[in-house]
């Protein structure tokens, strides 16, 4: 409601779901499948070389949706992890992506990324999400509050899960948990359920698009990149030529 047809929005002449799909290729964490809702979003995805699938929008859950396409395209279940990327996050790096991958080690069922901050308006936005973890990675609880107490830095939660198949399969067959409802978070679920999360941390927060000046400032750190980009290949024709 915040950013109406945010998939399809305009960012430097190609719409965010294909930066998106072009970030998850760089990955190279696997095949692209793109859940989407709407025919003019899964048109767009084919257009730009991903492949899709159309699933109800009445799903309760991002998980849900990502399960749901993945039984789709692989029936079979040749594939055992599925990375679930937010679509609206096109200023995250591939290279990050491909961390979170990494960190589905140890046991772990599922794995994602965590980014410190000292900001204290990010300590105190429940907006922002915090994932409190031990030593060795493994996150003990995310809350919307302030958390953990005291001095240091916060750790932000950033919107990448890494799921094994059959934990995900495990995960949204299960009712949402007293947690999960109380935080809206449902990466909670998975915690009460006894599930290992697995969370590495990166030092830039890719901010997801959620209003018209996120839109703005995507669009000014991808045109700085997108430049930089062309510069880049306008110099190598040159040495070339």
């Amino acid at each position: 409601t915040r950013l109406p047809g945010k998939p399809l929005a305009d960012i430097h002449g190609r719409p965010m779901i294909a930066w998106m799909v072009e970030l998850a290729k760089r990955a190279n964490a696997g095949p692209v499948l793109v859940a989407a809702c709407e025919e003019e979003v899964a048109e767009a995805v084919l257009k730009a070389g991903g492949n899709v699938t159309l699933t109800d929008p009445d799903l309760p859950s991002g998980s849900d949706r990502v399960h749901a396409a993945l039984e789709a395209f692989d029936p079979a279940g040749r594939y055992d992890v599925a990375v679930n990327l937010q679509g609206d996050m096109p200023t995250m790096r591939a290279e990050d992506v491909a961390r979170a991958v990494a960190a589905l080690r140890d046991g772990a069922d599922i794995a994602t990324l965590v980014s410190p901050s000292t900001d204290p308006a990010d300590r105190d936005n429940p907006n922002v999400v915090k994932a409190v973890r031990a030593v060795d990675g493994r996150c003990l609880y995310f809350t919307r509050a302030a958390a953990p107490h005291g001095d240091g830095a916060i750790e932000r939660h950033v919107g990448i899960y890494v799921y094994n198949r059959d934990a995900l399969a495990r995960f949204v067959a299960a009712p949402p948990s007293p947690l999960e409802q109380r935080e809206k978070l449902e990466q909670l679920r998975a915690l009460e359920m006894g599930m290992i999360i697995r969370a590495d941390s990166i030092s830039d927060f890719p901010k997801g698009v959620d209003s018209p000046p996120d839109l703005e400032a995507a669009r000014a750190v991808l045109g700085k990149s997108y430049g930089d980009g062309l510069r880049t290949s306008e110099r190598a024709g040159t040495r070339s030529a």
